[in-house]
């Protein structure tokens, strides 16, 4: 077949270099105007480098999972808080002067594992009085929310201090606190559901209805007195414990990280938090942006490591469980429920022990939601059908087998991957319930409609609404 195309004589070199010339259309454009340096094509991402972009931005524009987070910080809290008020009447026989684990033999283990500990500063019953009391209204504050920064500092080295001064007492829920009361000093877990939410709140509004915005529409800092006495009477006592010498008080051994010691950790938070409070109320502008950023990237790390500790937990849990015989054969369940020890309702335990298929249904069914969890995390159906399995699980470990705080603390773990539908529907629901039972006068609120301490909800039911803790 020919083309219908009619050919065309062939023209001279000279007509070639005609500008003038007309060229036909399928002529590569190299063949059309004589070669010159071109400028450089302008760069072109790849999906990786997309990909790359587009997280950094996502973990350093906010800080993820703020309900998350809150639920976590109130939960651990409350763990701990029940826990010292229940043994307030035994709390001198569990961590003081009149514990069988003296505070010589204390001392001789803190020396050799490197544990930190205020409680063997001072011999006296006075000191140890205070720092469980201390414990116990930082808890409590914490667990509402006020001067959560702080407060998590001082939750973190309460429940440090009583459990290195007596190791043996405890369970796998203790273990779980002493990690997370760590992790928690690094998160903005008072973002949400707490005093100081509602206090930034009130600062936003009026700020609005005054006008009186800082630069860059940020409402301007208040001068915030509480705050100031609070951090110059804690940096008053950590000078005054440095200089006297106390234990565990090393800038360079015995800390939570390879040569870093407890010294430098406290006095870096202590310091972190005035440049904080320095830089919010006097230096509006890059400076706050990049404490700001710094802030975001160390609790999204944090909800990181919170993440994975939490799925390390149940898959070592469920692996070692199927090496066991007892649990290879279905019958592990039933031999805790038949001592006395872990009894608390001995009926109901015999009920349930006397039925084969409920022990092996029970046995079974443990392994496999233990073992399966950690790979539902990115379906998020099937990783919501698990996270209420497991929860029910602990919630009958604490009413079958009497374990109600290592209940709570793993199901205050378990909450990390909450979803955020959920907690936002349930935010909104107990509001609700406030206002109807506490009705208040209108308050005034930012222009955008936003509450000033609460991150706006995402309610949407899309894809792009549901992350790997929501």
């Amino acid at each position: 077949m020919t083309s219908p195309t009619p050919h065309h004589p062939q023209q001279t070199p000279s007509a070639q270099q005609d500008p003038h010339t007309t060229q036909p259309a399928d002529v590569p454009q190299q063949a059309q105007a004589p070669r010159t340096p071109e400028e450089p094509a302008p760069y072109q991402e790849t999906r990786i480098e997309r990909a790359i972009g587009r997280g950094f931005g996502r973990v350093t524009s906010r800080a993820l999972a703020p309900y998350q987070t809150a639920v976590i910080r109130i939960g651990f809290s409350a763990t701990w808080l029940l826990f010292l008020l229940r043994e307030w009447p035994h709390r001198a026989v569990l961590y003081g002067p009149d514990s069988p684990w003296n505070l010589d033999m204390a001392r001789r283990l803190l020396a050799g594992n490197h544990a930190f500990s205020v409680l063997p500063w001072s011999d006296s019953r006075g000191w140890f009085e205070c720092v469980y009391l201390v414990a116990v209204v930082a808890s409590a504050l914490l667990m509402l929310g006020w001067r959560t920064r702080t407060m998590s500092v001082l939750f973190m080295v309460g429940v440090i201090s009583l459990q290195n001064r007596s190791i043996f007492i405890g369970d796998g829920g203790d273990n779980v606190i002493h990690l997370m009361s760590m992790y928690l000093v690094l998160t903005r877990c008072g973002q949400v559901w707490s005093l100081d939410a509602r206090r930034a709140k009130r600062a936003a509004a009026a700020a609005y209805a005054s006008g009186g915005e800082g630069a860059e529409g940020v409402p301007a800092v208040s001068r915030d007195l509480p705050g100031v006495i609070l951090w110059s009477v804690l940096g008053l006592v950590l000078a005054v414990a440095q200089l006297s010498g106390n234990y565990g008080l090393g800038w360079s051994e015995g800390g939570p990280f390879p040569h870093i010691g407890w010294s430098l950790v406290l006095w870096g938070l202590w310091l972190a938090h005035g440049l904080w409070w320095a830089v919010q109320r006097y230096a509006p502008g890059e400076p706050r942006i990049v404490l700001d950023t710094l802030a975001k990237l160390a609790h999204n790390g944090a909800l990181l490591v919170i993440v994975i500790e939490v799925c390390l937990i149940y898959a070592t849990a469920g692996w070692y469980k199927i090496q066991g015989s007892r649990w290879q054969d279905g019958t592990a369940v039933y031999y805790p429920m038949h001592l006395d020890y872990f009894s608390p309702w001995p009926a109901l335990s015999e009920l349930l022990g006397s039925n084969g298929v409920m022990v092996m249904l029970i046995t079974y069914g443990t392994v496999i939601v233990q073992v399966a969890f950690p790979f539902t995390l990115f379906n998020r159906r099937l990783k919501n059908v698990l996270l209420v399995a497991m929860i029910c699980e602990h919630l009958s470990i604490a009413f079958l087998l009497g374990l109600p705080f290592f209940s709570l603390a793993m199901v205050a773990a378990d909450a990390v991957f909450l979803p955020t539908n959920f907690l936002t529907w349930l935010s909104a629901r107990l509001s609700g319930l406030r206002e109807r039972l506490f009705p208040r006068g209108g308050e005034a609120r930012p222009a955008d409609g936003t509450e000033g301490g609460e991150p706006e909800a995402r309610t949407g039911h899309g894809g792009d609404g549901h992350t790997l803790v929501g």
